[in-house]
């Protein structure tokens, strides 16, 4: 098991990340929370968890331990997949996603794409004994800033690499950033997120 990998960030998107340890590159998939986190830095170090298939080895980056730790529980509630826990870190920080499960706030849960009501529910009911309160830990998660050409570049590829079709993610960008348009990448990825 991969604990973390500590490197050079070779190539960083909302979705994906490059870090290079030793002349290896490993492709992490990661949540927008993670990008906010390492977005401008050079290295870093990842919290890494590996998925062994068959077919593939896929690896899944996170800031920090406590990320990691929610993506495990969220995978542990059935009909809960890796890429729909990766869907909700980028849609909840920690801390929030926190306070929404030990709250009993499934509601909240059912705004994230592919959460209907059942899942919701069963993720209340399966981790709000399980979930501890967590401090703020991305209060000072860096931001990009950019001007709204690259904002909407980077936020329309970043939804279509999690699933969502470009016309409608260009839409519901292109009226983000109308509304709002100094808002970072990050922002307008997660305020698109509850609009697809």
């Amino acid at each position: 098991m991969i604990e973390y990998i500590k490197g050079e960030i070779a190539e960083l998107s909302p979705t994906q990340m490059v870090i290079e340890c030793s002349g290896i590159g490993y492709e992490l998939s990661i949540s927008i929370t993670t990008y906010s986190a390492f977005n401008g830095l050079r290295e870093g170090k990842i919290f890494v968890y590996e998925i062994i298939r068959e077919d593939a080895h896929l690896l899944y980056g996170f800031a920090t331990r406590e990320e990691r730790e929610l993506f495990l529980l969220l995978t542990s509630v059935s009909g809960v997949g890796p890429n729909t826990a990766r869907m909700i870190l980028s849609s909840l920080q920690p801390d929030d996603l926190v306070n929404v499960i030990a709250s009993g706030d499934d509601v909240s849960l059912t705004t994230i794409k592919g959460i209907g009501s059942k899942t919701a529910q069963r993720i209340v009911v399966d981790l709000k004994n399980k979930v501890k309160p967590v401090e703020s830990m991305y209060k000072n998660a860096r931001t990009m800033r950019g001007n709204d050409r690259e904002t909407n570049e980077g936020a329309v590829a970043a939804l279509v690499m999690l699933g969502f079709h470009r016309p409608s993610s260009q839409k519901a960008v292109d009226s983000i950033l109308k509304n709002t348009p100094s808002l970072s990448v990050e922002q307008v990825i997660k305020d698109a997120l509850k609009m697809l």
